[in-house]
This record gives C-alpha cells, structure tokens and sequence, in this order.
C-alpha cells in the first residue's frame, strides 16, 4: 500500500469518526422530546439511559469477530450503518419499555462500530509510523459538536424529534459509507483463528482500562456536574454556570486536536503523566476554588489533562495482544462502564456528603493517571501482567 493510500486511509476514517460524533450529538440534543414523547418520568428516563452502555458491553466483543468474518471495510460500512440509523428508534418509543428496548439496540450498534473504527485508526497509526488516535478522537468531538448544534437549532425550531433524527441518519449513513470506500480493508490471514463471539477481556485490558476508566470518570462527572457545582457550591448564574461545561468541552476537543504532535515528541507515557498532573491541578482548582472563575480554570485544566488519555489507552489496547479488535472491545468495555457510573456516584456523593467531596475523587483519580501511566508504554503487555 502507497503512502497516498494510507493518508486517504486516515482522512476516510477520520470522517467515520465524525459521523458516530455526529450521531451522539443529534441524540443528546433531543433527550427531552424524547422523555415526553414517551410519557417517562425524570427516574424513568435515569434507567432507560443506563441501556446504551448496557447494549454497547454486551455488543462490543462481537465487532472483532464481525470484522474477521467479513474484512475491516465491509464489517465497519455495515456497523457504521447501523449505528447511523439506529439514531431513529429512540424517538419512536412509545413508552418506557419500548424506550429502553430502543436504547439498547442504540447503544450495541455504538459500541460495535466504536471497536471496529478503532481499531482502523490504530492499523493506520502504525502505518503512518506516528501518533492519530487523538486528532481521531478530537474529531469525534467536532461531529458531536456539529450533531448537537444542529439538533440545537431543531430544537428551538421546535421541528418533531422522529424527522430530525430521520433527516440526520439519512444523510449520515450516506456520509458513513462514502468515507468507508477509502478505509483500509484488512482480512485475516487463513491461519488466523476467528475471535470467540464473546469472551472476557484479556488480563491487559482491565490494567490499560483502568488508567482510561480514571478518565472517563473525571469526563463525565465535569460533563454532567460541572455546571451544577458552579451553581450550587459557588452560587454563580445560570449562564456562567454552563459556560463551565462549554469551557470543558472545549478545551477537551482542542488537546485532542494538536493531542498526536504532543505524543510524537514526548511519548505516550510521558504525556499522560504530564496528563494526570495538569487534571489533578484542575481538580484541586475546583475543589479548593474562592471564585468561579477560579474553578472554571479547574474545569479547564480538568479537559486538557484528560483529553488523550482514552485515545491512548485504545492505542495500547492494540498493541498488548495479537487481536487488536478484541483487546480494544476490553478496554472500550472497562472505560464504558466509567461513564456509566461516573455521574451516579458524584451524585450519591454529593447527597450523602457535598459535591465539592465528589470532586476530591476525581482529583484522585487524575493523581492516579500520573501514577500508572506505564501501563499504556507501547511495548506488548503480557497476559501475566
């Protein structure tokens, strides 16, 4: 394969990676249409917005046998697709089980696509012979960003959920399956053994997972509380109060962006202690702040430190076992189920303590991306690890 090839390669999943941001941002946009569409109550839609990463940790092992089965162009077109469309079916629940019964197919076709797109990128990162995985994961953010802003705009148009999402998977399958022509086709070898249906995630994964569950953890308690605790702890308005999830949000895309130089010069395990010490710095801005300017700052340094550790951690995932696919499923499924919990135990945190104690465990948990930044050197993890 030419050089040519690859870079067409890199370009071509880069859009696949703004199409499946693309798709969470048309979804989160219309979350409230959608609870009263189905008459669910604020509990209610608590539990059916569980299903995703639900149907994304049961789904996810099946991507690399998908893949081995048909090829990487063919398996991810096809996952791609379902994903794009399945964006329609939570809108056409009619009621609760129905809700989460469309959520779970939501989040399935996700998480499959989510491994098989990943694992794409870490075969074109190692051809390339230079670090994609963030630039690939910032453009994630930017179609999340394009998704919601449209799905924003639709919203205060106040045009029916059900023909926004028609409209958005439509033209996103279409996009998707362009930008998969020009993806590279890997098939296995005739020697390759096919990867089980569904198996645990090897030892490794659960130790690179770990260090991408500390970050997923801290993303989304700032995500879904940083707002509240401006609010709450520092008594600000409503405005400045989202201004400090904008700002997260923000600066999260931006270090994912110019992320891929930072590691070409510096190194994977380098960068994420520097990662761990820059979002510890933000979680004790945030925890100690007098001002809300001062923990807006923290919800900042908390985005930047965070940034490239879960594209990293899907890097070294690829490179601890023969199976990328599967090794990536594992850890995808280990820092899943941090944004899962994540925003539940802030919560119960908060109600049995204060919000700001909720804080100091994520400013743990970014100490704890200094201390075992090892785990995710490119050098092959063994299963005795």
């Amino acid at each position: 394969m030419t050089i040519d090839e690859v870079r067409r390669a890199r370009v071509a999943v880069a859009i696949v990676f703004c199409v499946h941001g693309a798709v969470t941002g048309s979804f989160a946009t219309r979350v409230p249409w959608i609870q009263d569409h189905a008459g669910v109550s604020p509990g209610q839609l608590g539990l059916a917005l569980a299903f995703p990463a639900l149907g994304a940790a049961i789904a996810m092992p099946l991507a690399a046998r998908i893949s081995h089965r048909f090829g990487s162009r063919t398996a991810l077109r096809g996952l791609l697709a379902l994903w794009t469309l399945a964006l329609i079916l939570p809108s056409l629940a009619p009621n609760l089980l129905a809700l989460c019964a469309a959520l779970l197919v939501y989040g399935a076709t996700a998480g499959m696509a989510d491994v098989a797109m990943n694992a794409l990128g870490v075969e074109v990162e190692h051809r390339m012979e230079k670090s994609i995985m963030s630039g690939l994961h910032g453009m994630w953010s930017v179609g999340a960003l394009a998704g919601s802003s449209i799905g924003t705009v639709a919203a205060h148009l106040e045009i029916n959920a059900q023909l926004h999402h028609l409209v958005m998977a439509v033209v996103l399958t279409v996009l998707g399956a362009i930008a998969c022509q020009s993806v590279l086709n890997l098939h296995p070898t005739e020697d390759e053994v096919a990867p089980p249906r569904f198996a645990l995630p090897p030892k490794s994964a659960y130790l690179i997972g770990a260090v991408g569950f500390c970050a997923v953890f801290a993303e989304g308690a700032s995500l879904d509380w940083s707002a509240v605790y401006l609010e709450d702890v520092l008594t600000t308005s409503a405005g400045v109060a989202a201004a400090a999830t904008t700002g997260f949000a923000l600066t999260m895309a931006v270090a994912r962006l110019v992320g891929d130089a930072v590691v070409d010069r510096f190194g994977a395990v380098p960068t994420v202690r520097v990662s761990g010490v820059v979002a510890t710095l933000g979680g004790l801005l945030v925890v100690l702040a007098p001002h809300p300017v001062v923990a807006m700052a923290g919800f900042g340094l908390l985005g930047l430190g965070i940034a490239v550790v879960v594209p990293l951690a899907f890097a070294a995932a690829a490179k601890s076992g023969p199976n990328a696919s599967q090794a990536i499923a594992g850890v995808a499924t280990v820092t899943y189920a941090s944004g899962l919990v994540a925003p539940s135990i802030i919560g119960g945190i908060a109600q049995a303590s204060s919000l700001t104690l909720s804080f100091v465990v994520v400013t743990v948990l970014a100490v704890g991306l200094a201390l075992f930044a090892p785990v995710l050197s490119p050098r092959p993890v063994t299963e005795s690890a």
